[in-house]
């Protein structure tokens, strides 16, 4: 029913178009502006109709024209689209220019747009060429490798969701490093995977001050501006985009051990926890034969329970697997995921208005089974010149998204699927088997049944026990549901000439609903059933009014002033509850429960009051000074301090311009800029959610006395907290060389935060534990690079090379404590955000087979000396160390683009080299502490017997604190890289278009996430900047075939 109706409204679109006559030929030849070649495949199409026609190899071409005006445009990927009024014209030759040559083009940047050549500020841009043939559900990830400066963590595979990003390091220690988001110029708090991103023309990211200094409170962490699609003027087009594709994971699994290998390994580190003064290795090694399965539970093999492992620690020769084909935990968690994903828009406009019109669907099935993500999503964009000083638009959108989600929100949940399958050991099946012959036990309707880990007295699971990934995922129901309403209006006024007068409204309303049910046979429901409910309404409002000044005196002095007021209201009505005790089977409404487990509501409000201003002055395109202020006041502060002041200051110089500059031939741009302000991050909400407004006191409720109701006080409110600060100094070269084949940027920056928040103890007599206060400090450092250019560049065959690279160093200037520890890392000034602090692993003792450690002090017991360093077998004893930091040395991206004819391929590959991981996932899998567990094949490699040399310990049930501690043993080099994107698309030739009555045909393959290349098979280095890991939905790998029709 979905597909019928968005074909019939292609249909219909279709039929809107015009046919016109030909009553003229017109002839010509295209050339490259810069080498003079003739080029063929370029589309020359006549404006307004579906005509068109292809150059030949030598760039010639001939098309029919009606009399009277015409227009023809010529358009070629990686060229500049030119359009020539025809005339009278019956020849018409036209030179194109490379789009790298179109330095002029302007961007997106706050309040307005800005030209390249004079601003000031730092501004990366992505058009929508960039994001058309990729299959991305949120445009995040279509920013990973785009921009330097910009990282892009690995984020989650679930479908919908997106990763996290980190513009220019870390503003915040403890509270939020996210950037604002803004859609046509609206900060947006909807959720970006709301956007269907065939409705996006651009991406801009701010990075410094004089971008990001008129957003203000909200702009310490960079600013990320999207804007909508427009209609073209003068010219009708219907354009449809259909894609298809399938997912499956992209990063594969840790190599763990079978289940030939893992029984004589357990039986191993069994044995040794037995040996002791009382019992010899060959009485240990008797009973560790005769007891092995009893404390694993499940015997896999067709050979007697105590006839499994020899007593020389072997697997019996005789030993068969009796269920072999049903231990793929993983197998039975995940499928062969699907995408699809369609888009019709219908777009035009005359000289006085323009309009777009777009309907999408698109219907994710993620690799996990029931992990599904389905968005329904409908833009129109208008906009109308009403008079010849007033014009008006309206941009309206509207969004349902369904999703399924899997359980893996708790890294460690028994309910997680990647927790679950990687974590549980290689002997243990999915479905029950009878013991003696390994035959799938059936239920009365021939179906096999699920083993939760105890269906005999004789098979009893020792890990996980009563609990089950697939009967759970399969039975639990965790459904999200989002409708998202959201419209921007204005009106512009000129007056004076140069004039502008704008006022904008815009609302994005939001309405979330989730449901969870969790049921009574296995799992947390079990056994009497739970479900839950969440409910909230989000709505934000944003009007603002901006007056523009724009003059340019004498042909030499341009002046911009901008001066603008905002409001801004936000407001989160949630509920949610939960019940158990459920009644009726298969109904999961709240009502068909009977015990009350949780209800809570709350109302969230913000206000942010603005006023502000920019100034530009450019002097003969050649000199630009900048200057930009907001005066904030937010909801989220005391009364008292809640106004605060954000500022930049910037200036531009253009040496190609100057007469006393020698520029040599090859250089045909060459731009020096530099800005300073400082910007506020008032997003203090902690994890929790439960400080929104973090200057107030905090209470506990229910410390209830008997039926007299009763609440305590929990933290000490703070009237003096103030928004967390940012300085920043941006410094940077801009250039075009070689007829503009090449062009690119050098830069550096100096971030400096201030004012940050932490909790601060206070003295046992006050009662409260802690209070919020403003500070600490830390600073970012770093070079960015950008090279783009064409390294060949011919009539048939052109290759680009856009490459960015980044370096920063990230350092604590001030703390409330001479340190702080939290988990992996330990703060401290004069060090990182992320730098770890762990355990000094020393290596393997070749006596004992003991883990080593560089010992705090010399202890008899379990201290030794060896090469002059003072060792421990006692990981409290080990001495802890900073052992590396998880920022890179560097990363970036690399996109090479080749054309042919009409072909092109893109591949675009990001890359991290240096920094540390601490691999929590591997050192679970070498961690043989409990009976049951998954290991990993490096195993293979432990201490078996005196004078072994190796770096993994002995294995020994019960002493894993000390075998297995953390420690910088599990940190390892945390470099990759990431084949991110390729496609591969092709044009049809425009003579078989115009057959076809179609304005352009481009089909496309593209593969995403094809391949992560790290130092271990299993890791995802790039899940979070913190250098850590856990047990969250991978990346998916998306292959997929599409197609693009212009009419």
């Amino acid at each position: 029913m979905k597909k019928t109706l968005l074909l019939s409204f292609v249909l219909m679109l279709a039929l809107l178009t015009q046919a016109w006559a030909q009553n003229r030929t017109v002839t010509g030849r295209v050339t490259d502006v810069t080498t003079g070649e003739g080029m063929p495949g370029v589309t020359v199409h006549l404006k307004g109709t579906s005509t068109a026609a292809p150059t030949d190899a030598n760039g010639n071409y001939t098309i029919g024209v009606p009399a009277g005006e015409a227009t023809l445009v010529f358009t070629f990927i990686g060229y500049v689209n030119k359009e020539v009024a025809v005339g009278n014209q019956s020849t018409l030759n036209v030179a194109l220019a490379s789009d790298s040559q179109n330095l002029n083009e302007v961007v997106v940047v706050a309040y307005g747009t800005a030209d390249p050549a004079t601003y000031t500020g730092s501004v990366t841009q992505i058009g929508a060429e960039k994001l058309s043939q990729r299959p991305v559900t949120n445009v995040t990830n279509a920013i990973a490798g785009q921009a330097a400066g910009v990282q892009v963590s690995g984020g989650s595979g679930q479908p919908g969701a997106g990763p996290d990003i980190r513009i220019r390091g870390f503003s915040s220690v403890n509270y939020a490093n996210d950037p604002l988001y803004v859609v046509d110029g609206v900060p947006y708090t909807a959720g970006l995977s709301n956007l269907n991103t065939e409705d996006i023309a651009s991406i801009s990211i701010l990075k410094d001050a004089a971008s990001t200094a008129l957003y203000g409170s909200r702009a310490t962490n960079g600013v990320v501006m999207i804007t909508t699609k427009r209609g073209k003027k003068n010219q009708v087009q219907v354009n449809v985009r259909a894609l298809q594709g399938v997912s499956s994971r992209a990063v594969p699994e840790y190599n763990r051990v079978n289940a030939q290998e893992y029984y004589p390994l357990m039986w191993e580190a069994y044995r040794n926890s037995l040996v002791n003064a009382t019992t010899t290795r060959e009485q240990a090694n008797q009973r560790a034969t005769n007891n092995i399965k009893g404390l694993l539970g499940y015997n896999p093999f067709n050979v007697p329970d105590n006839q499994i492992v020899g007593t020389d620690g072997t697997l019996n020769p005789d030993a068969q697997l009796l269920w072999g084909d049903d231990l793929d935990w993983e197998k039975a968690i995940t499928r062969t995921g699907s995408r699809s994903d369609y888009t019709a828009s219908f777009n035009g406009g005359t000289e006085k208005s323009d309009y777009y019109v777009s309907l999408g669907y698109l219907n994710e099935k993620g690799y996990v089974i029931r992990s599904d993500f389905e968005r329904f999503s409908g833009r129109m964009n208008v906009n109308s010149n009403l008079t010849n000083w007033f014009k008006a638009g309206v941009n309206m959108n509207y969004t349902l998204t369904n999703s399924n989600q899997a359980s893996t929100g708790s890294a460690t949940g028994f309910v997680n699927p990647f927790f679950f399958s990687r974590g549980i050991g290689p002997i243990y099946p999915v479905y029950q088997h009878d013991p003696a012959t390994g035959v799938y036990v059936l239920d009365a309707n021939g179906q096999k049944i699920y083993d939760i880990g105890g269906s005999s007295p004789t098979m009893t699971r020792p890990v996980y026990p009563g609990r089950h990934i697939v009967a759970e995922t399969q039975w639990n129901n965790y459904l999200y549901r989002r409708n998202v309403l959201g419209g921007r209006t204005y009106g512009e006024i000129t007056f004076l000439k140069d004039f502008k007068f704008t006022g904008n409204f815009a609302v994005d309303i939001t309405n979330y609903e989730e449901q969870t049910y969790e049921n009574t046979v296995v799992g947390d429901g079990a056994p009497a059933g739970r479900a839950g409910r969440v409910l909230y309404n989000l709505t934000s409002y944003t009007a603002n009014q901006l007056l523009n000044y724009n003059k340019t005196l004498s042909g030499v002095h341009t002046v911009e002033v901008l001066l603008g007021h905002e409001n801004y209201s936000r407001n989160r009505d949630y509920l949610n509850g939960s019940k158990s005790g459920e009644v009726i089977a298969d109904n999961t409404e709240l009502q068909n429960f009977n015990t009350i487990n949780s209800f809570n509501t709350y109302l969230q409000e913000h206000r942010i009051e603005s006023y502000f201003g920019r100034a530009n002055y450019t002097f003969d395109d050649r000199y630009t000074v900048s200057g930009s202020y907001r005066r904030d006041g937010s909801s989220r502060f005391y009364k008292d301090v809640r106004w605060g002041s954000f500022w930049s200051v910037g200036g531009s110089w253009r040496l190609d311009k100057e007469t006393f500059f020698t520029t040599p031939t090859w250089v045909n741009m060459m731009k020096l800029r530099s800005s300073y302000g400082q910007v506020g991050n008032e997003n203090l909400e902690n994890s929790d959610g439960n400080n929104y407004y973090a200057w107030q006191a905090l209470y506990t409720l229910g410390q209830n006395n008997a039926a007299e109701a009763g609440f305590s006080q929990a933290t000490l409110g703070n009237r003096g907290l103030v928004w967390e600060k940012n300085n920043s100094f941006d410094a940077g070269l801009e250039f075009a060389l070689f007829g503009n084949r090449l062009n690119g940027s050098v830069e550096y920056f100096n971030r400096t935060s201030e004012d940050l928040l932490f909790e601060v103890q206070l003295p046992l007599s006050s009662g409260v534990a802690n209070r919020i206060e403003n500070i600490g400090a830390m600073y970012n450092r770093g070079l960015e690079i950008r090279l783009a250019g064409d390294i060949i560049k011919t009539s048939a065959f052109n290759w680009n090379l856009d490459v960015n690279w980044t370096t920063y160093k990230n350092e604590i200037t001030r703390l409330p404590y001479d340190e702080l520890v939290s988990g992996t890392k330990k703060l401290k000034v004069g060090r990182s955000l992320q730098e770890f602090w762990l355990r000094e692993y020393y290596g393997v003792d070749p006596d004992n087979g003991d883990a080593l450690y560089r010992a705090i002090s010399y202890n008899e017991s379990n201290s030794k000396i060896i090469g002059g360093d003072t060792v421990t077998s006692n990981a409290n004893n080990a001495r802890y160390h900073y052992a590396g930091t998880a920022i890179p040395k560097f990363s970036g991206g690399i996109t090479n683009t080749f054309t042919y004819k009409g072909f092109t391929l893109s591949a675009l590959l990001t890359y991290s080299v240096g920094g540390k991981f601490y691999d929590s996932q591997y050192a679970t899998l070498m961690n043989h502490g409990t009976y049951g567990g998954a290991m990993h094949e490096d195993m293979l490699n432990r201490w078996q017997n005196p004078g072994d040399i190796t770096n993994v310990p002995r294995l020994q049930v019960g002493n894993t604190a000390n075998l297995a501690a953390a420690s910088d043993r599990w940190l390892t080099d945390a470099s990759y890289l990431n084949f991110r994107s390729v496609s591969l698309g092709y044009n049809i030739p425009a003579a078989l278009s115009t057959r076809l009555k179609l304005r352009n045909v481009n089909i496309f393959a593209t593969g995403e996430n094809l391949a992560l290349i790290t130092k271990r098979k299993g890791m995802n280095v790039a899940q979070t900047f913190s250098g850590t890991t856990s047990a969250v939905y991978l990346p998916a790998r998306v292959l997929s075939l599409g197609m693009n029709l212009s009419l």
